[in-house]
């Protein structure tokens, strides 16, 4: 006999099913961040108006991030019968098309992205054949973009809560079993083992206990808890529950920073549709058992990623870190043993107990387990949210799945980990991504930034950048991070702005390992990263700049100066009438010069001349222009 969870499951697969079979096409409209970033909710109105002047009865849904962000915003239609096409960067005239299409017209084939489900068109990929999505394995993000967020009956319909039901049905030992055997480690940083996280509160004394997300995503340009978030909030509360379940909590909080307004939407919706169903309440984990969770919004301080400086802040403190141990598993909140682990971590284990240890543990390295989601960014030709085996190498999601660098640049470096990670070089992108050769490599995994650089970036600047950053959102508590990195960032400026000596680059490599040994948390610990892997793989970068006053990708501007090239100078006029401070001089049709005494090194001359007549070049290689 079927229990009332198996009823209302068997009824959200049933109508799940009958989705578009009906007669009536279904029309999705990715409409998380990134798709509104490129206009999404424009795109859902031209769509809305185009097929009511059609007379089409469509049903529109809105989901979350499918994984190509370049490609938004991202369109799918499914009409009975008929494969369901996916269409790419649809503008208003997109939207006319997919109307006409829907009311019998021609496939827009330049709109035309990928076709999803069993049914083809022909010449016209599977998504999951598409170069950007052919390496990647699609667990954690296998329903964003693909369900409406803000009906559970689609969450349902999917799988969501079938581990719960799973995990119920087991011990708490043996729950934890199960967990070391997946070989799940935690996706916010660290990798240390959720098995043994959680049997560390198990076993630490006190009736209170607490399971707190940790959703304060706040490295510059991550955005993997942000669309999980955003695109499946229901995965994230079972996890949150088995949590709660195994560990003896009977409530739990989502730590999740206030810049991420519609993550914290959908959160509320979905904890209002879990609470009418029973999954969370007064008899959540049965009987007279209960488990809720409250969100938390956070002020958008960095620092508060590290997890006693979120708790401080969930209590209504100052967000600063303590010293470790006790660690929080064993008191944490309020003094009463913590669970925390990231947004990720938590969706994973859901998947774990519906499918099994061994069919999560079947992917991945010997010592890190399971896929990984990462943005990919920066100087990519196809920028977005991947999901990988843990293992697969930087090289293939870079060149496989992103396609490589952007326009007719080369690569360079690129950035694992967010402001605390390290960048490496080409001859180090065949080294598998798990969190052990990383951090031999001189980086860390982090939550799973990857940001791409190509000849264009000065590496000493990116370091400069990245210190800043660390300096602002230091917490000040302590001497080694609060003055040594304020130290570090005024060498590296010195040294962007001309005024650097030999002996800076070796200070940096002392101040920045006497910073790492000294700080408290791992704000401090890991904030030298950036300068000390590019010390180690661009020290003649650094070398340039101080011993030969040279800036080898042209990017320092107090390095740089600009020039024309005489062959290739038209006359045209166009540089002089931008050039904010009149510095450009020389008749029409006649060579032009530029006024170095003048020059701000705005750019703008380079950036405006159509015929390539403008140089950057170094400073000292200027030559006289007669």
């Amino acid at each position: 006999m079927m229990s009332d969870f198996e009823q209302v499951q068997q009824s959200a697969r049933e109508a799940w099913e009958d989705l578009g079979t009906g007669g009536v096409p279904v029309v999705t409209v990715g409409t998380a961040t990134c798709g509104r970033s490129a206009g999404a909710l424009n795109t859902l109105a031209s769509l809305r108006e185009e097929a009511a002047g059609h007379g089409l009865a469509c049903r529109f849904v809105e989901v979350g991030c499918l994984g190509p962000c370049y490609a938004e915003p991202l369109v799918t239609v499914q009409r009975a019968g008929d494969a369901t096409v996916c269409f790419a960067a649809v503008d208003k005239l997109g939207a006319r098309k997919i109307a006409d299409y829907l009311a019998g017209g021609e496939l827009p084939g330049e709109y035309v992205f990928a076709t999803m489900g069993a049914a083809r068109v022909p010449g016209v990929p599977d998504l999951m054949e598409t170069p950007m999505m052919k390496g990647q394995v699609r667990r954690v993000l296998r329903n964003c973009g693909v369900i409406d967020p803000a009906d559970i009956q689609h969450s349902l319909a999917r799988g969501a809560y079938a581990g719960l039901q799973r995990a119920l049905e087991l011990g708490p030992e043996e729950r934890i079993e199960v967990l070391e055997r997946s070989g799940l480690r935690g996706r916010g940083g660290a990798g240390f083992g959720v098995s043994r996280k959680w049997a560390f509160c198990i076993e630490a004394p006190g009736d209170t206990k607490y399971v707190v997300c940790n959703a304060d995503e706040g490295d510059p340009g991550a955005f993997m808890n942000r669309s999980l978030l955003e695109g499946d909030p229901h995965a994230v509360l079972e996890g949150m529950i088995i949590a709660g379940l195994t560990v003896g909590a009977a409530e739990g909080y989502i730590y999740c920073r206030a810049e991420y307004p519609l993550a914290l939407e959908r959160l509320g919706v979905a904890i209002g549709q879990a609470e009418e169903l029973g999954l969370l309440g007064p008899d959540a984990l049965g009987p007279g058992r209960p488990f809720r969770i409250r969100v938390k919004e956070g002020a958008g301080a960095f620092v508060c990623g590290e997890e006693t400086a979120l708790i401080a802040s969930l209590e209504g403190r100052r967000g600063m870190p303590r010293p470790r141990p006790p660690f929080p598993a064993v008191s944490g909140l309020w003094g009463c043993p913590t669970i925390i682990n990231n947004v990720e971590t938590l969706a994973s284990v859901g998947l774990i107990f519906r499918n099994g240890a061994d069919w999560y543990a079947e992917y991945g390295t010997e010592s890190s387990k399971g896929t990984k989601t990462f943005a990919l960014v920066g100087n990519v030709l196809r920028p977005g949210l991947v999901e990988v085996p843990l293992g697969t190498t930087l090289r293939q999601m870079i060149f496989d799945i992103g396609g490589g660098v952007s326009g007719k640049h080369r690569f360079k470096a690129v950035q694992t980990g967010g402001p605390s990670g390290g960048c490496l070089p080409e001859e180090q992108l065949d080294i598998p991504v798990d969190y052990e050769s990383l951090q031999a490599a001189g980086t860390i995994m982090g939550s799973g930034g990857i940001v791409v650089m190509d000849e264009r970036t000065c590496m000493v600047d990116f370091a400069r950048y990245f210190l800043d950053f660390a300096v602002d959102e230091s917490c000040g508590k302590c001497g080694p991070c609060r003055l040594g990195t304020w130290q570090l960032l005024r060498i590296l400026e010195d040294i962007t702005q001309g005024k650097g000596t030999a002996a800076d680059i070796d200070l940096l490599e002392e101040l920045g390992h006497n910073i790492m040994r000294g700080s408290l948390c791992g704000l401090g610990t890991s904030a030298p990263n950036p300068v000390l892997s590019t010390l180690r793989y661009f020290r003649d970068e650094y070398v340039a700049h101080v011993e030969s006053q040279t800036c080898p990708a042209l990017a320092c501007r107090d390095y740089i100066a600009y020039q024309i090239d005489v062959d290739a100078c038209t006359g045209c006029t166009v540089c002089a009438g931008l050039c904010p401070v009149e510095g450009i001089s020389g008749a029409r049709k006649d060579v032009h010069h530029i006024d170095e005494a003048v020059c701000t090194k705005c750019g703008v001359c380079s950036n405006s001349c159509a015929f390539g007549a403008v140089l950057t070049v170094n400073r000292v290689d200027l030559e006289p222009q007669t």
